[in-house]
């Protein structure tokens, strides 16, 4: 129970709320409650109480029951509370409602983590991300009480995008949230940019639940020093790094902003060009904390947002991050059998590290293709192209008519120079290949090869 000499000094006080329904357990909710109270703290809030309700379905009018929110005003009165937190996104009408009830400010789990999200953007694209997110939250509660959003007062819930947008009516949200997009458009057009620059790299991403201890690996992976903390959103922007997985065998891995239960759709839509990181990748790390006591509904939470994002198939690695603070050995060697493929790690003490990047190889070169392409000589950018988006296996010039090859070592009248290479590339850099030499009838599979002329 939260006494005051435990109040941090300057914090908030806050009321968490969670509804119970026969579609999740009283253990469930107190878990997902568990992640509130966290989220809170990151917010900056010291939470004092918990009020939870047994409902077959929320109330469309308050959420939780009439009963109950008169026990909710009496409590934010006895304790003086400054927040009413609930772990569900209310509807501007029940937002309304209870706020007529309670004398305090109230959020909703998508307001906290919009919040939390205001907090930590640095970047001109987090803050513009974020803006957008907030707006369109904004947007749908116009009914509500405008008082309490526009105070002098800090605090949280009140870092919203500014004193003029928390006056706008509708129609300049809407205009504002134009320009947003538009500024977005254009980010997302520089990052297209910078991708094409890595045309000849592998790319990975690092994805997972907040606070699983992505930065740590990446960092451990690439040795570098970025912001790794362990708190929820530490990354909101992606971060790219080349990690070198064996002697001429590099990678580009981007860290992102992590996933969590319940993650606003809002924040996916607006991270777009965030989140293209993990869509336009050749492989997902999917870093996974193995001392959460809820990391297979946190693996679930995952695998359901990269289906929204349209990246559930990708080749994924799973990597069991933290495992040197696991106390249950009996669950590691469960965990080893039932997830024969994961990798078992701890980036902060530089565990399993070179067995991941062996597997992330492996998994790699899983899908690569095979080929021998037959170049002119005098097309040296095709051949460029070739030796930067391949793996040279072999390569040797000769002289090519139609119907054979000969050695350069004599020359064939009416025959020309060519480059005959023996290659491997990753799919992606397969197509681009094809692509440019397909036309010239110059790609072949390295286990059907015939000589050809390239005319």
């Amino acid at each position: 129970m939260f006494t005051p000499e435990h109040k941090t000094e300057d914090a908030e006080t806050a009321i968490i709320v969670g509804v119970i329904t026969p579609q999740e357990s009283r253990w469930e909710v107190r878990d997902h409650l568990n992640e509130l109270e966290h989220l809170a703290r990151t917010a900056g809030a010291d939470v004092t109480d918990r009020l939870t309700q047994s409902l077959n379905s929320p109330s469309p009018a308050t959420f939780i029951g009439s009963g109950k929110v008169k026990e909710l005003a009496r409590l934010t009165k006895e304790r003086d509370s400054d927040l009413v937190i609930f772990d569900d996104e209310l509807s501007p009408v029940q937002v309304k409602n209870i706020e007529k009830k309670i004398d305090c400010k109230l959020l909703d789990r998508t307001g906290l983590i919009l919040d939390i999200f205001a907090s930590r953007a640095q970047t001109r694209a987090a803050k513009t991300q974020v803006e957008l997110a907030q707006l369109g939250y904004l947007r749908s509660r116009l009914t509500r009480r405008w008082t309490h959003l526009s105070r002098q007062e800090g605090g949280i819930g009140t870092k919203g995008p500014g004193e003029k947008q928390i006056e706008m009516d509708r129609r300049i949200i809407d205009k504002r949230m134009a320009k947003l997009r538009e500024k977005l458009d254009e980010i997302d057009r520089q990052r297209t940019t910078q991708r094409k620059g890595r045309e000849g790299y592998t790319t990975a991403s690092l994805v997972g639940y907040t606070n699983a201890g992505k930065s740590t690996l990446l960092n451990a992976l690439a040795d570098e020093d970025l912001e790794a903390e362990d708190r929820l959103f530490a990354t909101l922007d992606a971060t790219t790094r080349t990690v070198e997985l064996d002697s001429n065998k590099e990678v580009l891995m981007s860290d992102t902003v992590g996933f969590i239960r319940k993650l606003p759709h809002r924040l996916i839509e607006s991270f777009r060009s965030t989140l293209d990181e993990v869509r336009e990748s050749d492989v997902l790390i999917h870093v996974v904390d193995v001392t959460h006591p809820n990391y297979e509904e946190q693996m679930r939470v995952v695998a359901e947002t990269l289906g929204e994002l349209e990246a559930r198939d990708k080749p994924t690695l799973v990597v069991f991050n933290k495992i040197d603070a696991m106390e249950d050995r009996t669950l590691l060697r469960r965990l080893r059998r039932n997830h024969p493929d994961a990798v078992f790690a701890s980036a902060l003490r530089g565990i399993g590290l070179e067995t991941l990047k062996e597997d992330l190889l492996d998994l790699i070169e899983q899908d690569y293709v095979e080929r021998v392409a037959y170049i002119p000589v005098s097309e040296p950018e095709v051949i460029a192209q070739v030796h930067r988006l391949g793996d040279v296996i072999e390569e040797s010039y000769e002289y090519a008519e139609n119907g054979g090859l000969e050695s350069l070592k004599g020359e064939v009248e009416g025959a020309q120079a060519v480059a005959r290479i023996h290659f491997r590339a990753a799919p992606r850099n397969d197509a681009r290949l094809q692509e440019a030499l397909d036309p010239r009838g110059a790609l072949r599979p390295a286990e059907t090869e015939e000589p050809v002329l390239n005319a």
